[in-house]
């Protein structure tokens, strides 16, 4: 398959909703492989696709400073690392675990008083990545209610240890399975579980305080 027409198969893929599941990972394969050829169009479709995901994973364990700072890392990151990626169908787990890293290396920062890193030198990078659409933004014009919620969801995330808030965020709110968490965090499946159970009580009396009962 020609890179232009694994670029333009995936465009399609992505406005039909219809698309098989099947046919979506075999294109999203043409385009890994593409980028680990260098071939910067094609990261910028895996970019669009991922983006969203990644920022939602990096605000839930890192709040909103330095959000965009640290998506971009996490994509620049990704983009030097994929010409190493020999299992290319798990690059979903891979990027949350670069995600994952991303939080761990701007928690150890903050804990230590660092300086907060300038990503002034990559811009052009992600201003390509974005092409002049403003992907970051989820909604124009934001419900209340919805942002009420989505403080108070914050908060509870912040009472939680890192390790907790975790396996909440990419369990619970990423919808990511127990497997593919054990992996990310790289820790036994047996200790998301463990992690899971005490982080949901910890939320529950959390919410339970706010008044809202569950």
């Amino acid at each position: 398959m020609s890179q232009m027409l694994a670029q333009e198969q995936a465009i399609k893929a992505d406005k039909e909703t219809e698309t098989s599941v099947q046919t979506k990972q075999e294109l999203e394969q043409e385009l890994i492989l593409l980028c680990q050829q260098g071939d910067r169009q094609s990261f910028r479709l895996l970019y669009q696709r991922y983006q969203q995901r990644v920022r939602s994973t990096l605000y839930q364990l890192c709040g909103k400073s330095l959000l965009d700072d640290l998506v971009q890392e996490v994509f620049l990151r990704a983009w030097k690392g994929l010409p190493k990626l020999k299992k290319t169908k798990y690059f979903a787990t891979w990027l949350y675990r670069i995600s994952w890293n991303v939080a761990t290396d701007q928690r150890r920062k903050l804990a230590k008083g660092r300086d907060k890193t300038s990503f002034n030198e990559k811009s052009w990078d992600y201003e390509q990545l974005n092409q002049g659409k403003n992907l970051s933004n989820i909604q124009d014009t934001p419900d209340l209610m919805h942002l009420h919620y989505q403080d108070l969801v914050q908060r509870g995330l912040n009472n939680l240890s890192f390790d907790h808030r975790a396996v909440l965020v990419l369990h619970d709110l990423e919808d990511l399975p127990q497997k593919q968490v054990a992996e990310i965090l790289d820790v036994p499946v047996g200790t998301v579980k463990s992690r899971l159970f005490h982080a949901r009580n910890l939320f529950k009396k959390f919410l339970e305080q706010q008044g809202i009962s569950l």
